[in-house]
């Protein structure tokens, strides 16, 4: 379905009671006085993409609200049909926030739901101060996305709307009791449990997978050497130490904090047993021969449910409202009349 004008000419605007004739019929503008299109040259520059209810989403409208995802996706340099894969799912996910918006609009209008142009002010001047914003920066920022003051109240005071639907429709219906806070704790017990993270250094040479066997022999043997020195009582990292100005094929790396479960399987094994202060045997890894040395253990107490509480509680009422949300939409959506036209 295409609306068609001239080039330069003003977007048409469409009212609802016209939604039926644009979908069965083209809207041309610049015909000739006898209702035929004369010879000036015409441009496609709209048509309806999707109708909601009683209302339409033209293609102006998704380009615009699409096209600051196209430049980020554009920006990334995806090979060519990663990039088009991308900008395809992400303009169809555009397109339904877009018809979420507008169902949620509709509501807003059923429910007779206004705020104040106090309330943008305010919410304008919040954001302002969080941002360290001045109005001529807050003006220039919008200027440069192709945006007035103007449409950027507008904006606020549809997001406002929008929210003050959601408290009534789904937040004002959400109740988290002590024991659903319970049940989260109990079954989450391992994110509140205590953690222990360790401090781990690594000694190693690197054996490659073409290395002959003399090689792999000789490396096996330095490293063997440097084991016993660990046991005869040299610290391990004065044994580092030694090696930042030596020819030495063998290296020390400070590996950094890792709890169990980060580990590989062979270091979990190693490591687990082990106390702050102790090395590991000679370990024969996938890039050659390791000794793991445990600088330092660090431990935190478990939280108890009352220390939590309100945490889980914030976490429980932030999934809950999500959810419904979803699910209010969607009850919504079926109980809507919605096409999407290619």
């Amino acid at each position: 379905m295409l609306v068609i004008r001239k080039a330069n000419s003003c977007r048409p605007k469409t009212s609802p009671a016209l939604i039926f004739a644009l979908l069965v019929a083209c809207i041309v503008i610049g015909l000739t006085s006898s209702g035929v299109l004369g010879a000036q040259e015409t441009e496609v520059v709209d048509r309806i993409v999707a109708v909601v209810n009683n209302e339409i989403i033209t293609l102006y409208d998704l380009n615009r609200a699409f096209a600051p995802y196209a430049g980020n996706i554009r920006a990334l340099k995806y090979p060519p049909e990663k990039e088009r894969q991308t900008l395809f799912q992400v303009r169809q996910d555009v397109l339904d926030q877009l018809i979420d918006s507008m169902l949620a609009d509709q509501q807003v209008k059923l429910g007779q739901i206004k705020v104040s142009q106090k309330e943008i002010d305010n919410t304008i001047e919040r954001l302002k101060e969080s941002r360290q914003f001045t109005d001529e920066q807050l003006r220039q920022g919008l200027a440069s996305q192709g945006m007035t003051m103007e449409e950027y109240r507008k904006e606020i005071e549809e997001q406002l709307m929008r929210s003050r639907l959601v408290n009534r429709e789904v937040k004002a219906k959400i109740v988290i009791t002590k024991e659903d806070i319970k049940d989260y704790y109990e079954s989450h017990r391992e994110q509140y449990a205590g953690e222990k993270k360790y401090h781990l250094w690594n000694l190693f040479i690197k054996v490659s997978s073409d290395s002959d066997d003399s090689e792999i022999s000789a490396a096996r043997n330095l490293m063997e050497a440097n084991l016993v020195k660990l046991k005869q009582g040299q610290s391990f990292e004065s044994l580092i130490d030694g090696l930042k100005n030596s020819p030495s094929a063998m290296q020390g790396t400070d590996l950094g904090l890792y709890r169990l479960e980060e580990l590989s399987e062979q270091l979990r094994q190693a490591v687990k047993n082990m106390k702050a202060g102790e090395f590991s045997a000679l370990l024969d890894s996938n890039f050659g021969y390791q000794i793991i040395y445990i600088q330092n253990i660090e431990e935190t107490q478990a939280k108890p449910l009352e220390a939590v509480e309100s945490e889980v509680e914030e976490k429980l009422y932030t999934e809950s409202v999500d959810n419904k949300y979803q699910e209010w939409l969607e009850q919504l959506r079926v109980r809507s009349h919605i096409r999407i036209i290619n």
